[in-house]
C-alpha cells in the first residue's frame, strides 16, 4: 500500500492514494491554510470510521442480514499539548436494515473493534475507544423529536 502526500500552495496539500484517488488538506487560517479541505487529524477519524463501518456492514452481510444502512459519528478529544494525540475516542453506530438482530449488529460491530479493524486497533492502542450503537427496522416510522 503506497500513498503521497504533496503541497499545493501555503499549507494546502493533495493526497494521492495508490489506488489512484486523490484528496484535498488544508490548514486553519492560525496555521497558514485558507480552510478549503480536511485536516490530517481528521482524515485519521474519517479513515477509522470507514474501516469500522465496512467490517460492520461485510459482517452482517455475510450473516445474511439485510442490512440498508450503516452511519459511523465519530467523536474525539485530543492531548493538550503536542503531541496532540487522540485520547479518547467514542463511535455511534447507526444501522439500519430489514428485520436486524439486534445481538448479530452487536457481535459484528466486536469483532470490527477487537479483530478486524486495523484503525481501530492502531488507535486504540493511544486512545480509550468507546462505542454505542443503534439499530433499527427500515420499515418503521422515523422518531421525530418533540
Amino acid at each position: 500500500m503506497k500513498a503521497r502526500v504533496k503541497l499545493v500552495d501555503g499549507m494546502m496539500f493533495v493526497g494521492e492514494s495508490g489506488s489512484g484517488h486523490a484528496v484535498i488538506m488544508d490548514g486553519a487560517p492560525e496555521y497558514g491554510g485558507r480552510n478549503l479541505g480536511i485536516r490530517p487529524m481528521e482524515m485519521l477519524l474519517i479513515g477509522l470510521g470507514g474501516c469500522t463501518a465496512f467490517d460492520v456492514v461485510q459482517i452482517l452481510r455475510k450473516g445474511r442480514e439485510q442490512i440498508s444502512d450503516c452511519e459511523v459519528e465519530v467523536a474525539a478529544e485530543r492531548a493538550a499539548t503536542d503531541p496532540k494525540v487522540f485520547t479518547k475516542i467514542h463511535l455511534e453506530y447507526r444501522v439500519v436494515g430489514k428485520d436486524l438482530v439486534p445481538a448479530k449488529v452487536e457481535r459484528a460491530i466486536q469483532l470490527s473493534k477487537e479483530k478486524y479493524c486495523s484503525a481501530s486497533i492502531m488507535l486504540g492502542a493511544v486512545a480509550e475507544i468507546t462505542h454505542s450503537w443503534t439499530a433499527s427496522d427500515e420499515t418503521a416510522e422515523p422518531e421525530t423529536a418533540s
